[in-house]
């Protein structure tokens, strides 16, 4: 294993005081907690909290900032993170009018941030929560039981960030984030597996000539192993199981996500993408939002990620054009 750290047992800890120092002007640590809340002064709105394993930098602390994330919570690598933790990070982002938290679909994190929100209650902090399972490759797989939640996520941000900065109430932050989920599929690739820290060795190995669709960003299984095929295979392949899933039809608009998973350079992101703007072009889809780059990550993993939002709102896509003051958006 070659890695720029330290001691593999002080990852976490190191990486958020990087994040802190790089990026001082939009947010800071909290002492003694592995949470980073954003700068911007209190206005009174509903907070928005986020979190989950480290690992999958930028996510989640580089969506912390005016307009997207209040906190964010990391947790060991690939390991939710704990009530306590998530704790802090309701009570720094409560500006008393209660705190909305973005939840992956994972075990453990629904299992912590549940905890967490009956402490809060308990301190009568009003919470409300959604679960983005936006994965489509399976159905269940290690750690969850349904489909697990992925990049779509970052877009969730996105959009109740903006809801919470135009002082949406929870209640309605709630509704919308229940109809926002329905609408974001992601399904992803991987050339790779990541190498945990302390494990010093991928957590797969394909063969050089091997690729594996539907591996998830902890490096769960997927559904098909076969041969490298060409970008414009792949591109066939993740696109036609988003458009199959959607039941997509001519004219509709949809937001585009590309996400690379930590190894794979923009160069192959962007074949990536002229190959996806063909098939949706030629399905008659009209994509009206584009975003492209690393996200929400595994570590070293090769491979990418292809995310769709079907946007049945057109306040959707104004949330996600409206600028922000965050580390990675």
């Amino acid at each position: 294993m070659k890695k720029i750290i330290n001691n593999p047992a002080d990852v976490v800890d190191e990486m958020l005081e990087g994040i802190a120092f790089m990026n001082g002007d939009l947010v800071k640590r909290l002492d003694g907690f592995n949470v980073v809340v954003r700068k911007a002064p209190k206005s009174g709105k509903v907070g928005l909290i986020s979190g989950g394993g480290s690992g999958h930098e930028p996510s989640h602390a580089g969506f912390v900032g005016e307009g997207m994330l209040s906190a964010a919570v990391a947790g060991a690598v690939f390991t939710s993170p704990t009530p306590d933790q998530i704790l802090e990070a309701i009570k720094a982002a409560d500006e008393g009018q209660g705190v909305f938290m973005v939840i992956k679909n994972y075990s453990g994190d629904i299992m912590n941030f549940e905890m967490a929100q009956e402490l809060a209650e308990m301190e009568d902090i009003p919470i409300q929560s959604v679960v983005v399972d936006d994965d489509i490759a399976v159905e269940d797989s290690l750690y969850t039981q349904g489909r697990r939640g992925v990049a779509g996520t970052i877009l969730v941000h996105k959009i109740l960030g903006d809801a919470a900065r135009q002082g949406k109430s929870l209640a309605e932050i709630k509704e919308l984030a229940d109809k926002l989920v329905l609408n974001i599929k992601t399904i992803g690739v991987a050339l790779s597996g990541a190498t945990v820290p302390e494990v010093g060795k991928p957590g797969f190995v394909l063969d050089e000539d091997e690729m594996e669709y539907g591996v998830g960003i902890h490096g769960e299984p997927g559904y098909r192993r076969e041969k490298m095929q060409p970008s414009k295979e792949l591109a066939k392949e993740l696109t036609d199981k988003l458009l199959t899933d959607f039941e997509a039809k001519p004219g509709e608009q949809y937001a585009l996500l590309i996400n690379g998973l930590g190894a794979t350079p923009l160069m192959e992101q962007y074949i990536f993408a002229s190959d996806v703007h063909k098939i949706l072009q030629d399905q008659g889809l009209d994509i009206v939002f584009k975003k492209i780059g690393n996200y929400m990550t595994s570590i070293d993993m090769a491979g990418l990620s292809l995310t769709l939002l079907r946007l049945e709102d057109p306040a959707w896509l104004d949330a996600l054009k409206a600028p922000v003051f965050t580390p990675a958006w």
